[in-house]
Order: C-alpha cells, then structure tokens, then sequence
C-alpha cells in the first residue's frame, strides 16, 4: 500500500471547457439535496421512508431531463447521459441509510455529489457517463451486488471505471481530528480531517493517478490522498472492502472509492446526529469539482 498527495503533482494547463463546468457547482443545491434526503431510510426498519427517498430521487432525476429506470430487486435508480455511449463512467452512491439516522453524510452527501454531477452533464451535454444511485448498502451491499451481477446482460450499461462515493461531506480542521483504520501496514496520514480520500487498487491506481493530477490543475483545495494497494491485498483488510466499491473490484472493473474517512473523522457516525448542519458545503462542492473535473475531460 502506498499513499499518494495531489500536492505533490503539479497542475497542467486547463481546459477552458472543463473549468466553466466546474464554475457552475452550487453548494446550495448541494446542501438542499442534503436536507430533503435527510430522514431515516433503512429498506427493512423504515421501508416507506426508503420507499420516499426513492421516489424523491426520481422526481429530481426527471426534473434534470432524465428517464430514470430502477434496476434490480431492490430499487436501484440508473441514468445515462446524452452525450456518448458506452462504455460508460459510473458515479455511484447508496441512497439508503441505517435505522434511526438521518443520513446526512451517510449517504446523502454522496448523493447530492452524483445529483450535482447528474444535473450538470445534462445542462451541458457532456460526458459519456452512467449514474447509479444504490439501495442496501446497508445490508451487505445488496443493491450495488445486484447491479454488478446485471452488468453481463445489460451492454448497454457497459462501465468502464466506477467512482463510488462513501461520505464526502465532513471535514474537520482540528489537530487530532483524523485517525486511520487499524492494521494497514506502512500506511500514514495527517491527523487533520481536512482532505478527500480515495481509495484504489490494481485495477484503478491510474484512475486515481489521473484524479490527482486534475485535483492539482482544476480542484487544489482540499488536499486529496490516494490510498493505493498492490498485490490484491485489499481482500485481507476488511476495512478496504465496506463500500459499494467492492462489487466492482470483484468484477474486475476499474473503481474508486471517495470518502472522507467516515468514523475515522466523523463523530456522528450511525447516529441520530449525523445531520445537514454538521456537513461542509464548500468542501462538498470541491468533491462535485473534481468528480465532474474527471467526468467531462475523461478520453
């Protein structure tokens, strides 16, 4: 395993193109996709309430342009862009939550990322891009499962690289605020709780190779750091494997993992208080930036 810092690259010429995208982000609209996601939405424990935040998901999506088709047993909610065909850049998240949470960053936040993203492809007719918004993460990833076991018999959903966000919306600016999962070997962080993690294997270290470079060009604040591993060895560390991300690295498709460490940082954790007024706005719209940064200049 080896970490790797956007600040250690440096920034390439920009696309004109790409940065007036990034410039329409609004971390209004990102808070108020925040907020109306922000209620309690386990599939099992408050299934009217998953049931709800599905349905709300749909509206927003057709609001956009879209036709938005549920996929699976277990409602999971996929869009494709206009722009290109297959094979496509998937931006992903769950959209359900555990009982008696409202979510916030677990996972509306990564929500609103892929709304934001959802609705600026549209606007500006760009990217060859797939969004998925998963059900049952919380239950061992069933949604995420069963959207990759599908992949096969859907062509035209061919994924060429998956990016999977897992609570981006925290960010803590304390000395002692971050801390690392236990047991992975030779691998340090700062103790501050201000950047963005990605997490890569094999398959998908050139992707996040490629994200730090467009971090240092179009996105250079907050600090992004890659979490690189070899070898196959994530499936030894089953903290490397608690996100929708891990279907697809199972399938041998390309994907990363964006997250801002969940209870590494976050004190609100699975718990009643993880709410929209605990989140960073601004660093959530630099995660859209980025996201969108990768999605728009992809070749």
């Amino acid at each position: 395993m080896r970490v790797a810092r956007s600040q250690d690259r440096k920034p390439q010429k920009t696309d004109a193109a790409v940065v007036d995208v990034l410039r329409q982000v609004s971390a209004a609209k990102l808070r108020g996709y925040v907020e109306r996601l922000a209620f309690p939405r386990h599939y099992v424990r408050e299934r009217a309430a998953n049931a709800r935040a599905r349905d709300l998901l749909l509206g927003l999506l057709q609001g956009f342009g879209y036709a938005p088709a549920l996929q699976g047993a277990y409602d999971n909610i996929v869009v494709t862009s206009d722009a290109a065909g297959p094979p496509y850049l998937l931006l992903g998240a769950h959209y359900d939550s555990v009982p008696g949470t409202p979510g916030a960053d677990d996972n509306a936040s990564a929500v609103a990322v892929c709304l934001e993203c959802a609705r600026l492809v549209k606007q500006n007719d760009v990217g060859s891009t797939i969004i998925v918004l998963f059900n049952r993460e919380e239950d061992g990833l069933l949604g995420s499962r069963d959207f990759v076991e599908g992949l096969a018999a859907r062509p035209a959903w061919a994924v060429e690289e998956a990016h999977i966000f897992e609570m981006v919306g925290f960010c803590a600016r304390g000395p002692g605020s971050q801390r690392m999962p236990p047991g992975l070997p030779g691998v340090a962080a700062p103790d501050v709780g201000d950047f963005l993690a990605l997490l890569a294997n094999r398959r998908s270290n050139s992707v996040a190779e490629n994200l730090l470079g467009l971090a240092a060009t179009y996105v250079p604040r907050p600090p992004v750091l890659a979490l690189k591993i070899y070898l196959g060895i994530e499936k030894y560390f089953g903290h490397l494997l608690r996100s929708d991300h891990a279907p697809f690295w199972e399938a041998a498709i390309p994907s990363v993992m964006w997250t801002d460490t969940s209870e590494f940082r976050n004190p609100h954790y699975h718990l009643a208080s993880d709410t929209p007024d605990t989140l960073d706005y601004d660093f959530l719209a630099q995660v859209t930036r980025l996201a969108l940064a990768r999605a728009v200049s992809r070749t």
